[in-house]
């Protein structure tokens, strides 16, 4: 038995709380989970999952069990059971033991106690009427998918034939991807030598594989050794597209613009021996892409910097090529991080889009003629993908856009509809525009 299935559920369910009380006031999810307790993190990163993707029906259950808004802590509490409970064909625990659980946990917090027989009452009474509260939910947008109001009609906007598909992916949990390091081997022998150890996995796209079950990266053969990363199969589609057709590969002078963890670095040097500069603003985003460099024996010029501010870090010599993963609104890998939805504000999408656009119009002077930009989002808005590039391409007249996927919607291992130049299986929402300079 591991240390967090020897732990009370109350414990677990009260970390829960805190968490999800933490995202309410603007904390990311990684941030609050930093802030558990070594011992709780895994059990409590699996419920609070769990928590986030059913939290637009918790928060419609709890408006009908109680009124009148409750405190913010209780209202956390009750939510998270909530949302654990209203699914009894996919709950983790048996309804009593949750509701005893929880109660328990309003008993054991100071800041809950005196409303421990509240939360007692909401949630016998739940159980009592469930199918006819979760009726009365079903038909708001928010309590049905899971999103805010604002996201749904974005979608619905932006993808009216795919956007149900969009959602219930989010929903899903992500796959674990490997990148192989194209140096030291190819993901076919890497197949067999995960077989060798037991782990089922198989290939995808051209660098990856996609294991059956995820596992602790220390499990993997040859991680520490730089044999693979963990990535997903959409993102590895950015430095093979970036660098196939250019010519010389080796010694081409390369950009990573916005380049923390490093995955997207490290990958333009397994493939190439290009002279790689990586920005990023974050110093202590940096020191991870250092990181990431060293655990595959990479070198390339790391720079804490703003890549819009140009003349704070660029040499003058134009680069061949530039990867742009701009910063978004990572509305493509929900799944992977269940508090964006909660986050984000729709405000921010314009924001998010304004940074884009600045930073497509600093650093295209900084391509040579015959060059290219690649740029990127992990969003699945068009304000951030395919509006931005068409904006950036009414206003300058020296640029072809060259072939490249455009939106990359995920879908899981839904057979919905999706775009024709869509990744055929189980990815992250994407969008490429590779964009050539011409000669002048």
């Amino acid at each position: 038995m591991n240390d967090e299935q020897r732990l009370p559920l109350w414990r677990q369910l009260q970390a829960v709380t805190q968490v999800l009380h933490a995202i309410r006031q603007g904390q990311s999810g990684t941030a609050a989970l930093a802030e558990v307790a070594p011992a709780l993190r895994p059990g409590v990163q699996a419920l609070s999952f769990e928590v986030l993707r059913s939290l637009g029906r918790a928060q419609a259950l709890r408006k009908l069990l109680a009124s009148r808004n409750p405190p913010p802590a209780v209202d956390a509490l009750l939510c998270t059971a909530l949302a654990l409970l209203w699914r009894p064909q996919n709950a983790s625990y048996d309804a009593f033991t949750l509701v005893n659980q929880t109660v328990e946990c309003a008993k054991r917090t100071p800041a809950l106690k005196a409303q421990a027989s509240f939360v007692n009452a909401c949630l016998r009474r739940f159980l009592r009427e469930r199918e006819l509260l979760v009726a009365q939910t079903d038909t708001d947008p928010v309590a049905r998918w899971n999103h805010p109001a604002w996201w749904i009609k974005q979608l619905q906007s932006d993808w009216p034939d795919q956007w149900q598909d969009i959602l219930a992916a989010a929903d899903q949990h992500a796959p674990m991807v490997l990148r192989v390091n194209a140096r030291l081997g190819t993901p076919a022998q890497y197949l067999e030598k995960l077989s060798e150890v037991g782990i089922p996995a198989s290939l995808i796209g051209a660098y990856g594989v996609l294991l059956a079950n995820a596992c602790a990266v220390q499990h993997l053969p040859g991680f520490e050794q730089g044999w693979v990363s963990v990535q997903d199969s959409a993102a590895q589609l950015a430095a093979p597209m970036l660098l196939s057709g250019l010519a010389p590969v080796d010694g081409l002078r390369v950009l990573d613009a916005c380049a923390a963890p490093g995955g997207k670095t490290a990958h333009l040097l397994e493939l190439s021996q290009a002279q790689v500069t990586a920005l990023d603003v974050d110093p202590l985003r940096c020191e991870r892409i250092h990181q990431t460099l060293a655990r595959l024996g990479l070198q390339a010029q790391v720079l804490a910097a703003d890549a819009a501010d140009v003349s704070a870090w660029w040499d003058g010599t134009p680069f061949d090529a530039i990867l742009l993963d701009a910063p978004c609104s990572a509305a493509g890998i929900v799944r992977r991080h269940p508090d964006i939805r909660w986050l984000r504000r729709q405000t921010d999408i314009a924001q998010l889009a304004a940074i884009q656009a600045r930073l497509l119009q600093k650093l295209w002077p900084l391509v040579k003629p015959g060059g290219r930009l690649l740029y990127c989002t992990c969003s699945v808005f068009r304000q951030e993908g395919a509006q931005q590039v068409a904006a950036f391409l009414a206003n300058h007249s020296q640029v072809t856009m060259l072939s490249s996927p455009g939106h990359l919607l995920p879908h899981g291992d839904l057979q919905g509809a999706t775009p024709a130049d869509n990744l055929i299986g189980d990815h992250d929402g994407f969008y490429y525009a590779l964009l050539e300079k011409q000669a002048a």
